[in-house]
């Protein structure tokens, strides 16, 4: 139990928590205080997805670059952990709504977005490194809540996120996304910051 507190605390994960938990109670009670309806718009839906992975986007690596590709550790099972506990913190957040006043829906959107979003996060996290980790998604998430394009398939691709649940191009395409990103994130762990960027954290 002291190394796990010792690993939350390194990845700055109380604070991520803490940071996502009030970005789903900022935008349920915004919807609470000023609509009528219950079922809560789509577009604030993925939002809400979006600040939340982004909040966690912090914990996916540590303050010591060298410390995650060490083998004095069997990593790929924690990092496996640490995905899968991220995507089930957002999920099941937003799914408790279901009993309350403001309802984040539809379920399988959420389940979707969010596992597409932590697979694009933790892929850029692989690639780019942890403090770029969020950009790509944001950007592209934006976009797609902007200009959702219902036709022809590459439209429907490229906006994923904002396509209707039923949606079998954006359900495979946020599949797609979860794997590479699970697989890339659990096998390589975080890329390695620059210098500059090291002395920062």
């Amino acid at each position: 139990m002291r190394w796990l507190a010792l690993y939350l605390r390194s990845r700055r994960v109380p604070i991520a928590l803490a940071t996502a938990g009030g970005c789903a109670a900022l935008m349920w009670s915004l919807w609470s205080a000023f609509s009528d309806d219950r079922t809560v718009a789509i577009p604030m839906v993925i939002l809400t997805l979006l600040l939340m992975v982004a909040a966690l986007t912090a914990t996916l690596g540590g303050p010591d670059d060298a410390l995650d590709t060490t083998a004095a550790f069997s990593w790929l099972p924690r990092r496996l952990a640490h995905l899968l506990a991220a995507f089930l913190i957002v999920a099941v957040v937003l799914l408790a709504t279901m009993a309350t006043g403001a309802r984040f829906g539809p379920a399988w959107l959420i389940v979707r977005d969010a596992a597409g979003l932590l697979g694009l996060t933790a892929l850029c996290a692989a690639t780019m490194g942890t403090a770029r980790a969020w950009f790509l998604p944001l950007g592209w998430t934006l976009v797609a809540i902007i200009t959702p394009l219902p036709d022809p398939l590459a439209g429907r691709i490229l906006t994923w996120q904002a396509q209707a649940p039923d949606n079998t191009a954006a359900a495979m395409t946020a599949g797609l996304l979860a794997f590479g990103g699970l697989i890339a994130y659990t096998v390589a762990g975080p890329a390695r910051s620059a210098p500059a960027e090291a002395a920062q954290h």
